[in-house]
C-alpha cells in the first residue's frame, strides 16, 4: 500500500486544508512493510534484540519485584508474559512491567535526531503485550508498527522544540505517543482511529524530569506502553479525542514546549524514517554521558597511569550533558548514572561503563569516590551533543588529551550488528541460557520471515 501523503482524492479537500495530525495518522495508518526502507528494516531487527537484552538484564533488580508485584494485584488474568517470569497477567499490567524493565539499566536506546527519546521500551513492551492478547500477527508486522511507533513519537517531539527544556522526561511523553501510533497500527486501525490513538496517548503523556535516579523514570516508560495500549484500544472501540492533538491551539507543541515547530511532524515523512536514525548504548547510563566515557577510556589507553597517580581530570561536554548529569556524589546505582563525575571516574578505573560501573556498591567504592572528587566538568557550546574533549594531568608533571568527535553508539559511529548481537548475548544469557540467547538472536535476524511475533515474547519468558 502506498504511503504518499493525503491529496483532494483522499478526502475531497485540498492538502492545505487538512490538519497535521490527520496528514501524519493517514501516513501512519497506511505504512506497510514493503514501504520501509532496507535500513529501517534492519534497524527494526537491531532494535527488538537490543530492547529484549536491555529487558533482560534489568529483570532481577529489586525495583521489578516491586512493581510486578503490584501489578499482579491488579489484574493476574493469562494474558501476556513479562519478560525473564514464567507467568502472564493482565496486557496494561504486562506492558508496564515490561517497559519498565527494558529502560531501568539506561541501557537502552536512545534516538538524538531533534530529541532524547528511549522509543523502545515504550512501544515494544505495548506491542509485545497487545500481539500475544489478539494474536495473529507476523515478524512484519511487528516491525511495521515497531517503525511507526519512531515516526510518530519523534516527529511530535520536534514540533516541540523546547519540551525536554520545559523539565519533561520525553521518555514518558513521547513514549505514550509512539507506543499508541505502534499499537494502532499494529491493530490495523484506520485513519481515522489512528488519528484518535494519537489524542488519547498524547493526553495521557506525562514523565517528570525530575525523578531522574529514582526507580519512576523507568516507570516512566512502562506507562507510556500501558498509556499506548489502552489508546488504541479505546480508538478501535470509537472512542474520539481531537483531530489536532499535535498542532492545535492547546495542543502538544504548544503546551508541552515554550515553541512549537508542528510543520516538523511532516518534514521527508515517508522517505526519512526515525527507526534509521536511532542509536543504541554500549555504556548502561545517560546517553549524553557517552561522549565523557569514551574520552576518559582512550585516556586510560594512553597515560596507562594508577589511579592515584592522577592529580586532574578534565572533561569539556556539550551544556545538556552537565545538566542532566550533575550529580556529584551519588549514593545509589540508579543515582551514579546521572553523574558526569562517577562516570568519568569509573570509566578510568575500570576501562568500562556497563551494568556492574552503576551498581550500588560502585557508587560507593573508595577509590572510584577518590578519583570522580578530581573530576573537573567544563560546560562548552561549541561542542555537539556527542562530543567530548578529556584531558588528564599526572602527578609526575605529565599530562594528555582526547577528543571524541562522536560517541560510540551514536548515528555518526554505531554499533555494528555484532557488536549489538554481542551485547545482547551478553546480557541475555545468564537468563536464557546460551541456547536460548541464540535461538532469540537469530528469530530478530529473520524477522522478515517470522510467521507469528508472538515467538519472539514466549521465547522471553
Amino acid at each position: 500500500m502506498s504511503t504518499k501523503l493525503a491529496t483532494k482524492s483522499d478526502y475531497g479537500a485540498a492538502p492545505l486544508d487538512l490538519g497535521i495530525t490527520k496528514q501524519l495518522a493517514a501516513f501512519l495508518a497506511r505504512l506497510d512493510y514493503e514501504d520501509l526502507s532496507p535500513d529501517a528494516r534492519r534497524q527494526a531487527q537491531r532494535g527488538i534484540m537490543d530492547w529484549a537484552g536491555c529487558a533482560l538484564a534489568g529483570a532481577r533488580h529489586p525495583t521489578i519485584a516491586k512493581i510486578f508485584g503490584v501489578m499482579r494485584t491488579l489484574n493476574d488474568a493469562p494474558r501476556a508474559n513479562v519478560v525473564a517470569h514464567q507467568i502472564k497477567i493482565g496486557t496494561v499490567e504486562a506492558a508496564t512491567v515490561n517497559g519498565q524493565m527494558g529502560h531501568l539499566l539506561d541501557y537502552d536506546d536512545t534516538h538524538m535526531g531533534g530529541v532524547v527519546l528511549h522509543a523502545s521500551s515504550p512501544i515494544l513492551s505495548a506491542l509485545f503485550a497487545l500481539s500475544q492478547t489478539r494474536g495473529g500477527f507476523s515478524g512484519r508486522d511487528l516491525a511495521t508498527a515497531y517503525a511507526v511507533g519512531f515516526e510518530a513519537g519523534v516527529r511530535a517531539g520536534q514540533a516541540a522544540p523546547g519540551h525536554h527544556d520545559g523539565g519533561w522526561h520525553l521518555t514518558g511523553t513521547l513514549g505514550s505517543i509512539a507506543a499508541g501510533a505502534a499499537c494502532a497500527r499494529l491493530l490495523r486501525l484506520d485513519e481515522k482511529q489512528m488519528v484518535h490513538a494519537l489524542g488519547i496517548a498524547a493526553t495521557q503523556a506525562a514523565g517528570m524530569q525530575q525523578n531522574r535516579g529514582t526507580m519512576c523514570k523507568s516507570f516512566h516508560a512502562g506507562k507510556a506502553a500501558a498509556n499506548g495500549v489502552i489508546a488504541a484500544l479505546l480508538a478501535e472501540q470509537g472512542f474520539d479525542s481531537s483531530d489536532e492533538i499535535i498542532e492545535g491551539k492547546r495542543g502538544f507543541c504548544r503546551i508541552y514546549s515554550n515553541m512549537a515547530a508542528p510543520e516538523k511532524v511532516l518534514e521527508e515523512l515517508g522517505t526519512r524514517f526515525e527507526i534509521a536514525r536511532n542509536g543504541h548504548k554500549p555504556y548502561a547510563c545517560g546517553v549524553v554521558l557517552h561522549p565523557a566515557i569514551d574520552a576518559v577510556i582512550a585516556m586510560r589507553e594512553l597515560a596507562k597511569a594508577d589511579p592515584a597517580q592522577i592529580e586532574a581530570l578534565r572533561v569539556t561536554v556539550h551544556p545538556m550533558a552537565v545538566r542532566i548529569t550533575g550529580v556529584a556524589e551519588p549514593q545509589t546505582g540508579l543515582q551514579s548514572k546521572f553523574s558526569i563525575y562517577h562516570s568519568a571516574a569509573v570509566a578510568y578505573v575500570d576501562g568500562n561503563a556497563g551494568i556492574p560501573q552503576y551498581s550500588n556498591e560502585k557508587a560507593l567504592d573508595a577509590t572510584v569516590v577518590a578519583l570522580r572528587r578530581k573530576v573537573e566538568v567544563v560546560a562548552d557550546e561549541s561542542l555537539r551533543k556527542d562530543e567530548a574533549r578529556a584531558h588528564l594531568r599526572l602527578q609526575d608533571g605529565r599530562s594528555f588529551d582526547t577528543h571524541i568527535p562522536h560517541a560510540s553508539g551514536t548515528v555518526d559511529n554505531p554499533m555494528s550488528d555484532q557488536a549489538i548481537e554481542a551485547k545482547f548475548l551478553a546480557n541475555a544469557t545468564p537468563i536464557l541460557g546460551a541456547d536460548g540467547a541464540r535461538r532469540f538472536a537469530d528469530m530478530c535476524w529473520g524477522l522478515e520471515q517470522l510467521d507469528d511475533a508472538n515467538k519472539l515474547a514466549n521465547a522471553l519468558a
